[in-house]
């Protein structure tokens, strides 16, 4: 069976480069896994991988031969990383599970592409096709791509066994790509498995669940996991379902792109203290961490909100918090109440917020020691003081103004 429509990464000069290298002399080497699904579903191509029958130390040697940087990568499970032309392409040997404990596998490799295919997670994903666009087919995915359908290949438990990680996979290969109900045996099997999520690397767990929150179906997936107690063993506490969709449709409203780290805030951040037991949980980078504590910290003056909020106290909100955090406390706020999420109030404060510089306190200590105060704790008491008149006064700039508010806050203090 032939692609109805070529896909352009087979004419890509550097994929036919590859072809010309390392498939032929005795070998075999295909196009595998994401590539092709998505030519077929009509998704975008991002990095074309491929399958050879050779061994990894061949494809390392006919690389040399051929002039092209080679990077062993992966070399105990077969992978090598190809440079052409800037471009790298993983090139890996075909392989059989030798061992698998629900984390890893040990492999052997092997030259049987059928025995190769068999042991991939999804049918959609076992797909091949060589240079001249032939697909080989050995589990029935273009059947299930016909119907946007993720199922496991074979028995769905044993799949899941062989490795936990498959149980968001599923999930997140459905919300990606699935129309229409989840596949009963597959959604069954990580229902019986989700304990072993448990023996997962946390930082498997954010990868794959930062790519589910991508996804187009994210949100009623998402809310499907919630109902079968699938979030729990990743996250460890609150998810709050209702409020990741309505902060997709902002986005939509919106034009903004997927924003995977919000949505994820949005799914179980209510507090500090939820944002801090999500660094630990999906061992969150210092930056993700910091704009989700930024974001509960701003939010806690903004839960309940039933209206958007005006200029001066945006403008106040952008001081205290700064841009990103005050624009996801806003969109957290509108989404919590149920807003409409084409509300054109919120949207001008969000445009708002996105636009309007940071206000700057005009005064430091040193303007206090201009007028005779001596550093120390009076000298500080005094500085918030002025910076609560003037947040209170809508940060005035015009010099005469801001010497009124100093001179108030200096005569609170005596």
């Amino acid at each position: 069976m032939r692609l109805s429509d070529r896909p352009s990464f087979l004419d890509d000069a550097r994929v036919r480069r590859i072809f010309a290298v390392f498939d032929g002399a005795g070998e075999e080497t295909r196009v595998v896994g994401g590539a092709l699904r998505n030519a077929l579903l009509g998704a975008p191509v991002a990095d074309v991988d491929f399958a050879t029958t050779a061994s990894p130390q061949t494809t390392l040697d006919r690389a040399v031969a051929a002039g092209l940087r080679a990077i062993p990568t992966g070399f105990e499970h077969g992978t090598v990383t190809v440079i052409v032309e800037g471009q790298p392409f993983e090139i890996t040997s075909l392989r059989e599970d030798v061992e698998t404990d629900g984390r890893r596998a040990k492999v052997r490799f092997g030259r049987d592409f059928e025995q190769d295919a068999l042991r991939r997670d999804f049918t959609i994903n076992a797909l091949s096709c060589g240079r001249d666009g032939h697909i080989f087919d050995y589990a029935q995915g273009l059947a299930d791509i016909a119907a946007r359908r993720v199922r496991f290949i074979g028995d769905a438990g044993q799949r899941v066994r062989e490795d936990y990680l498959r149980i968001l996979r599923f999930f997140r290969f459905h919300a990606a790509y699935g129309e229409g109900p989840l596949d009963a045996e597959a959604f069954h099997a990580a229902v019986i498995e989700r304990e072993g999520m448990h023996n997962l690397s946390r930082e498997r767990i954010r990868a794959e669940l930062m790519k589910l929150l991508e996804a187009r179906h994210c949100a009623p997936t998402i809310a499907i996991m919630c109902g079968a107690g699938l979030l729990l063993p990743v996250l460890a506490g609150v998810a709050i379902p209702a409020r990741l969709a309505r902060v997709i449709e902002i986005e939509a409203a919106r034009g903004s792109r997927a924003d995977p780290l919000l949505r994820l805030i949005a799914l179980c951040v209510l507090v500090r203290e939820d944002a801090e037991r999500l660094r630990e949980e999906l061992r969150l980078s210092n930056a993700e961490a910091q704009r989700a504590q930024a974001a509960a910290r701003a939010l806690e003056a903004l839960h309940g909100l039933a209206r958007a909020p005006q200029e001066k106290e945006l403008r106040a909100l952008l001081y205290r918090h700064g841009a990103q955090a005050a624009r996801d406390a806003l969109t957290l706020a509108q989404a919590e109440g149920g807003i409409d999420a084409h509300d054109a109030a919120f949207a001008s404060a969000d445009a708002f917020l996105k636009v309007t510089p940071k206000p700057q306190p005009p005064f430091t200590g040193a303007d206090l020691l201009a007028r005779g105060m001596t550093p120390g704790r009076a000298m500080g008491a005094a500085l918030k003081r002025f910076e609560a008149l003037w947040i209170a006064a809508d940060f005035p700039g015009d010099q005469e103004a801001l010497a009124e508010l100093l001179d108030r806050a200096l005569a609170q203090g005596n």
